[in-house]
């Protein structure tokens, strides 16, 4: 059975072909100055047979969440940034660029672009961030953080993309997607679903509560833009599973 599992922000279980990957695993209930109403169990994930990490900032690669794993598992991070997990005692690190694939147990894992700035802070390594297009018998787009980017439409089509669709602020910096321009990816990716990701999760202190804002109003504009795709919006913890007719 393929499924997902949205356990907040960018944190999504993806299940393809009897494979559980987790993308940016961020657990905790205080991740710098930003938080959450309630950690995720790291048991209550389940077994899992890789992460996938799609780039470095603090909300999206949290060494504390991630020493919550188990450490024999791979870690595939963009090209630069393999060191920053290594030294948390993971054996199995993978670094790639934008355009190289691998396979983890027989699912396809490939890196795509994502428009969208990575670092740490001024000693920090160099790398990009990045989407990943994991495909077996059915393909889902993780996006990670990105704004649209030439090229977005040569990822599709897809049985489903995981977009972000807001931030944890009271405005959206430049590299993301806000529910209009989500909507918009919807059409240059022609996936049949897509589930809302990387809102409602988080949040800076003195920010504004978005609630259920933004995954309405993501709702409402795929609507208008891409009538044919299909919208689900998770609560943490849910999961939807990938049954098309025809496909996976």
């Amino acid at each position: 059975m393929n499924r997902v599992t949205w356990f907040g922000h960018s944190t999504v279980v993806i299940q393809i072909d009897g494979k559980r990957l987790i993308t940016d695993p961020a657990l905790r209930r205080r991740i710098w100055h930003l938080r959450r109403s309630e950690a995720v169990s790291a048991a209550g994930l389940g077994e899992l047979d890789g992460i996938l990490i799609s780039h470095t900032h603090f909300d999206h690669l949290d060494l504390a969440s991630l020493e919550q794993l188990d450490r024999s598992l791979p870690v595939v991070v963009p090209r630069g940034a393999g060191g920053l997990v290594t030294r948390r005692g993971f054996g199995r690190v993978l670094e790639l660029a934008t355009g190289e694939k691998l396979e983890l147990g027989g699912v396809s894992v490939r890196a795509t672009h994502a428009e969208h700035a990575s670092g740490r802070g001024p000693f920090s390594p160099r790398s990009s961030a990045l989407g990943y297009l994991v495909s077996g018998s059915a393909t889902v787009y993780f996006a990670g953080d990105t704004d649209l980017f030439e090229g977005m439409s040569e990822l599709g089509p897809l049985d489903l993309a995981l977009l972000p669709i807001w931030g944890w602020g009271a405005r959206l910096p430049a590299g993301h997607l806000d529910p209009q321009r989500a909507a918009e990816a919807l059409r240059l990716l022609r996936p049949r679903a897509a589930v809302p990701i990387h809102w409602g999760t988080f949040r800076a202190p003195f920010a504004p509560r978005a609630g259920s804002a933004p995954a309405h109003d993501f709702t409402r504009a795929a609507a208008l833009v891409a009538p044919e795709v299909k919208i689900h919006t998770l609560r943490i913890g849910e999961s939807l599973e990938l049954a098309f007719d025809g496909g996976g």
